[in-house]
């Protein structure tokens, strides 16, 4: 049941008392979730509702937000500041309990008199790092005291527990004396004993994080992320039912939220999986808490403490049958690359532990690792190294003794994470071409087959995250579709609150297309309500002067008629189309000819039926100019860049046959000149699919610049592909957002009119292909689950690798459990619908509906093996 909103003021309802056999559940709170009265009426909430459970709870709680921080800095101080410093912190602590309602706390002042002493005193016999470790412990040791009287004051009997007495750091020989007492290590096992012992006491608890004690009886910390440790160490000691992460987010996520606003977020993790993101640049979780956790089979969740009626990260071991996927890209920044180079190395006994002595003895550890016969190039991440350049001059003067040596700084280490990597590669073919424009400095792939990495320059990240998700997502290598792996995203979590989509117009349809199923399938079935209503979202807000619509996504009679009858002219790359539209349509329509490579006929056809012509080669001037004297023509450019969500629609760029390359603008202008043709339009469209609202904006003002140059020209194509979202939770286009920024542009070119030539927007969330269930195979790991609608019908997945959401029209609301490889009857491998779909265990006769299948489906049919492609039918 998730956690219900919090009441202004809240109490613990009296409970019966607990067999000795109950189950523990350990809460950790980081330390903006114990700065004020609101948080901790949380904690009473979340604590007592588990002690409601039938469990026994710990709450681990960090120290307030930023007094750990005022502790390190209280350290640094001069003696005659300390005290101050110490004098602030118990103000903001007294300050706090008055919030509270709890007036003195005598537990609280006895540590905040501990604080007191401790810095007045300085460092004593046991060092300055030892007295480092006592100061910083305050933090936590002050919340814990402050949380247990105001739990037991609301009715929640709370027991202050001292971590330091439950377990030990071990001492390890890699580790010198700062990092034993402030970047300690535990080595937890389950404790009966402990347990046992703490049953006795009580059924509540609260006790610190960060800290814990040594063999020599001292004080230490546990370093970053030691809360989160903590709460796993007591997790492991008492083999919790689980433990749980509480913080300021809903869990671990795809991607970092602030650089990828649609990355999703992460249901379900096996220990490896979730410490590999975690490793990799994750702040979520610190990757030390997961392996005590892993060893004693305890589940982990992590939840937001703000809004605890989200689901979370759970986070266990890998039991469920799954196919594989990309979880997660992360990275790290300011990673140091040290590259050695030296030809004596190769086959040279001892060559590395000679090298790796000298990263030993400047306490540096090494990351990442590619070799190569004369050369071995490495990573120092800051996170774990004190990286200044003092300490990476040092070393490199060291290794200059035994090879060449060249430090390439500042790197980030971008990597992909996911179980069965090596599987995957063949779905990263836009990922490693993406990775190809840049410079790439060290590409390694993990022995646990869980990530690959790639390091690259620092200041290429921020741009180069966002693409990557989405390409990752399309590929079908992210599996976003998978709602037992992926949750929502970042932005529809806790971005501006959008309008919820509206549910797609086939649901409030199924009785009529199940019928229509039965009548005949395989079948196209078009939604004209929804066409209309796409055409007239474009036509709203007055910025596009001219819409013309691309026929070649759907040239069916009655969606032609329908979208003239809304005012759209037709845009044709073909005699067949341009004959379509004349015979249903009024001649009064507008229609532009924009064919690629086509032969002199086709140009001579439509200029003599008096239809605008567009050109993007020098070729049709330099040898058929008679056709083009006295005629208006337009001109398609390359811009020099190609956009989509497959490099097979991306129509710009060296990689496209379309647009005229801008070096040969002026050749194209003298060319028209001769022929006594007159230059009317510019037109781009670099590719389909895209979901950027500034896309358009910027095409838009491309155009215009080179229009000025020109002279001649009178209106501006800014091509289509307007993007329609593929998976049911992405987020659609904001049209808004691009008539916003074309009207911008437009303000600043008002001499040019606007024209636009949208195909699949308008028509591919109108159509759905329905098919029936032919038969059902296991081979090996893989369900096949056959359809009588194949690639003939449906070519875009085998041609594009495009994905279209598919659902049992015949089961729709049942559980969708069982993972398909939905297959068509064509002879050809590639015969493959959809990929690794949850659906419905499903039977033979059953109606499948693949939807958004309105553009470039039945246009792009064919007979191939002499089966006849789906029928199409229009409703209203």
């Amino acid at each position: 049941m998730p956690d219900a909103p919090l009441p202004a003021t809240v109490s613990a309802p009296a409970a019966a008392p607990l067999p000795p056999a109950a189950p523990w559940i350990v809460v950790k709170f980081g330390g903006t979730s114990v700065a004020t009265r609101e948080r901790w009426d949380t904690i009473l909430r979340l604590a007592a509702s588990r002690r409601a459970e039938g469990a026994r709870v710990v709450v681990v709680v960090s120290a307030l937000s930023g007094v750990t921080d005022a502790l390190k800095a209280l350290c640094a101080l001069p003696p005659d500041e300390r005290v101050a410093a110490a004098g602030r912190l118990t103000e903001r602590h007294r300050a706090l309990a008055a919030e509270m309602g709890l007036g003195r706390v005598e537990a609280m002042e006895r540590w905040l008199d501990s604080l007191q002493r401790a810095a007045a005193d300085g460092p004593g016999a046991g060092g300055e790092l030892a007295w480092q470790a006592e100061v910083q412990a305050h933090g936590e040791l002050l919340s814990s005291a402050l949380g247990a009287v105001f739990l037991t004051a609301k009715g929640l009997s709370t027991q202050w527990l001292d971590a330091r007495t439950c377990y030990a750091a071990t001492d390890l020989p890699f580790l010198n004396e700062r990092a034993r007492l402030l970047s300690a290590q535990v080595e937890p096992r389950h404790d009966p004993a402990l347990a046992a012992d703490l049953a006795a006491r009580g059924e509540v608890f609260i006790t610190q994080g960060f800290i814990a004690r040594d063999g020599q009886g001292r004080t230490v910390l546990l370093g970053r992320g030691g809360s989160d440790t903590s709460a796993s160490y007591f997790g492991a000691l008492l083999r919790a039912a689980r433990v749980e992460i509480w913080t300021d987010v809903a869990g671990m996520f795809s991607a970092n939220p602030r650089q990828v606003p649609a990355a999703r977020l992460l249901t379900r993790l096996d220990y490896e999986e979730a410490q590999e993101i975690a490793t990799t640049g994750a702040k979520v979780l610190h990757p030390r808490c997961l392996s005590p956790l892993r060893e004693a089979r305890v589940p982990l969740l992590i939840k937001d403490t703000q809004r605890p009626e989200l689901a979370g990260t759970e986070i266990g071991p890998e039991v469920r049958e799954q196919a594989p996927s990309i979880k997660a890209i992360s990275s790290r920044r300011g990673i140091t690359l040290v590259s050695m180079e030296s030809v004596g190395m190769w086959q040279q006994v001892g060559f590395l532990a000679d090298v790796f002595a000298h990263f030993k003895r400047h306490g540096l550890s090494v990351d990442l690792i590619g070799s190569a016969e004369t050369n071995v190039t490495v990573s120092l991440d800051p996170t774990e190294n004190l990286l200044d350049s003092d300490v990476v001059a040092a070393l490199a003067a060291d290794l200059a003794r035994v090879c060449r040596v060249k430090v390439i700084a500042p790197c980030a280490a971008v990597t992909l994470v996911g179980r069965g990597m090596r599987g995957m590669l063949h779905k990263l073919s836009a990922v490693l071409a993406e990775f190809g424009q840049l410079r790439v400095h060290l590409i390694t792939q993990s022995s646990n087959n869980l990530n690959l990495t790639f390091v690259v320059d620092e200041d290429v990240v921020d741009d180069l995250l966002p693409r990557l998700h989405e390409m990752l997502v399309r590929a079908g290598a992210l599996r976003a579709d998978d709602a037992t792996l992926f949750g929502p995203s970042w932005q529809a979590l806790y971005g501006r609150a959008a309008a919820a989509a509206p549910a797609p117009w086939w649901r409030a349809a199924r009785p009529r297309l199940l019928k229509l199923a039965a009548e005949r399938s395989p079948r196209y079935v078009y939604h004209l309500p929804t066409v209309r209503a796409h055409a007239r979202a474009l036509r709203a807000s007055g910025v596009i002067d001219r819409l013309y619509y691309a026929v070649k996504a759907n040239p069916h009679p009655v969606l032609l008629r329908a979208l003239a009858e809304e005012g759209l002219g037709f845009e044709c790359v073909s005699p067949g189309e341009l004959a379509a539209v004349a015979a249903n349509v009024p001649a009064s329509a507008p229609r532009l000819f924009t064919p690629n490579f086509a032969p002199r006929g086709d140009y001579a056809e439509a200029l003599a039926d008096g239809i605008l012509t567009t050109l993007d080669a020098l070729h049709p001037l330099q040898h058929w100019g008679r056709l083009f004297k006295g005629r208006e023509i337009a001109l398609r450019v390359d811009l020099g860049r190609g956009l989509g969500h497959h490099d097979k629609v991306r129509t710009g760029g060296e990689g496209s046959k379309f647009g005229l390359p801008l070096d040969q603008l002026d050749a194209f202008l003298a060319l028209a000149d001769d022929c006594g043709a007159r230059l009317r339009g510019l037109h781009a469209h670099l590719g389909s699919g895209i979901l950027d609202a500034a896309h358009w904006g910027e095409v838009y003002a491309q155009l215009a610049s080179l229009a000025e140059r020109i002279g001649s020209i009178e209106f501006l194509n800014v091509g289509g592909g307007l993007g329609v979202p593929a998976h049911p939770d992405d987020l659609p286009l904001d049209v808004h957002a691009v008539m916003r920024h074309l009207a911008e542009v437009k303000r600043a070119y008002p001499q040019y009119a606007l024209w636009m030539e949208p195909g699949r927007y308008l028509v591919a969330e109108a159509g759905v292909l329905l098919a029936r269930v032919t038969q059902d195979k296991r081979k090996g790991a893989a369900h096949y689950l056959g359809a009588d609608a194949g690639m003939n019908s449906l070519i875009r997945p085998a041609l594009y690798a495009a994905w279209h959401e598919i659902v049992n029209l015949s089961r729709l609301d049942a559980e969708a459990d069982t993972l398909y490889q939905v297959v068509g009857p064509i002879c050809e491998t590639g015969d493959v619908l959809g990929s690794d779909r949850r659906l419905p265990a499903s039977a033979e006769g059953d109606v499948l509906l693949i939807a958004n299948a309105g553009a470039y489906g039945a246009a792009m049919a064919s007979r191939y093996n002499l089966r006849e492609p789906a029928e199409e039918t229009v409703i209203e």
